[in-house]
């Protein structure tokens, strides 16, 4: 993709441009909401803002502190939803054994708080070159003896009722057989990191790979979006912006985060206190689009935080691309108000949406090609939109190339 190719509409929320309302408060003048107040939506109604760290180390695999202190260190730290997912590999020494599975099963139970801290048992299924999977909801663990490849893997996930994410794309060469789709996973794939121990995956192994948002969305996989820790030291949930996940739940109980990330309901965040809530054409992020041209009006519900607070955002719309998204409209603004943007979507150019929210102040330390609009520092994604033309289907990856 060419320079040129990245020169898209850009508008100001100061200014009204082109479809965008602002549809409560005044952009710089946003008073400081009451604690409970910043963990409602202001556009949707019946759930609660969850910060979550699902991607978590000890000493029980490669991690360097003691499991017995990590759930009270992420509480302590204003996490609400916590997991421990020490790897499993085909090594006891450096991988999970029964043993330290039913320890850690042991350790999230007795932390378990219903209604206030959610603690869940999961592992890390590691391969060396196919990539990394968290895997959470299952009664036992597989590792790279008995599942010595993602086929292998994902026959045994299959057969489970357990949720999984994609973990920190592109650092491993062969990107999970470069995401080929698996139809039996459908309800079971819920989830790509974005944000990992502060870095932003969108262009992870760029220019080796394409973006792994792309080439996961394009392959047919339908995931949220997550930010994580992937804390390996002893100080869990203390390093201030190293990846969260906002989770949007009815119940803070095991049953409530289940749902909603089977529900693609959370956003990747990559700062501490960040709320982000979308809906499109009255849709939820995570939902299904009935549509296959026209336009859509997003209704965003954005608050970065005390430390972003005042400073100029940028909101990215981001479409499916062939190497990296394209990025079809871009609006200036702060936090606080709510806004609204309408943005004309086609299915011809692919079956995605994801909305991008960056600092245009400062540079990704992980950049893509050289003038990609996404090359500024990425605050949160949400999960996407898809488009179905008015019916329910799954792609597979050689069905499925975004248009141009």
């Amino acid at each position: 993709m060419s320079a040129n190719q990245h020169r898209v509409r850009r508008r100001s929320l100061l200014t009204g441009a082109g479809g965008l309302l602002v549809l409560a408060g005044t952009p710089g003048h946003a008073r400081a909401a009451p604690a409970g107040a910043r963990r409602r939506s202001r556009v949707t109604h019946g759930t609660t803002l969850a910060y979550a760290d699902l991607h978590n180390h000890t000493l029980l695999s490669d991690g360097m502190g003691e499991p017995e202190l990590a759930f009270a260190s992420m509480r302590k730290a204003g996490i609400d939803v916590a997991a421990l997912t020490d790897h499993a590999t085909d090594s006891a020494f450096m991988g999970l054994t029964s043993h330290k599975w039913r320890k850690l099963g042991a350790l999230a139970d007795s932390a378990y708080r219903p209604g206030e801290y959610t603690t869940m048992r999961g592992f890390e299924w590691s391969h060396s070159h196919l990539g990394h999977i968290n895997i959470w909801g299952t009664d036992d663990f597989t590792d790279l003896t008995d599942s010595d490849d993602t086929a292998a893997l994902y026959k045994w996930l299959a057969g489970t009722s357990g949720i999984a994410s994609f973990n920190h794309p592109g650092r491993q060469r062969e990107q999970f057989g470069d995401f080929a789709y698996d139809p039996r996973l459908a309800g079971h794939m819920v989830a790509l990191e974005m944000f990992n121990s502060g870095d932003d995956y969108l262009f992870g192994g760029w220019p080796t790979h394409r973006s792994p948002l792309v080439a996961c969305l394009n392959a047919g996989w339908r995931t949220g979006l997550t930010g994580v820790s992937d804390e390996h030291g002893s100080d869990w949930g203390h390093d201030e912006d190293k990846g969260r996940t906002g989770l949007w739940l009815s119940h803070n109980t095991r049953a409530g985060v289940l749902a909603a990330m089977r529900a693609r309901r959370f956003f990747a965040g990559r700062v501490d206190e960040l709320r982000l809530d979308a809906t499109a054409d009255g849709v939820r992020m995570g939902g299904r689009l009935p549509i296959t041209r026209g336009d859509v009006t997003f209704r965003v519900d954005l608050d970065p935080g005390p430390r972003w607070a005042g400073r100029p955002l940028c909101l990215q719309v981001l479409r499916p691309g062939w190497d990296t998204p394209e990025v079809v409209d871009m609006v200036d603004l702060t936090g606080g108000p709510v806004v609204k943007v309408t943005v004309p979507l086609d299915i011809a150019d692919g079956d995605w949406v994801v909305l991008r929210v960056s600092d245009p102040t400062l540079e990704n330390p992980t950049p893509g090609p050289v003038g990609h609009p996404c090359n500024d520092f990425g605050l949160a994604y949400s999960s996407p939109w898809w488009l179905t033309g008015g019916s329910v289907r799954a792609k597979s990856s050689s069905s499925h190339r975004p248009g141009r």
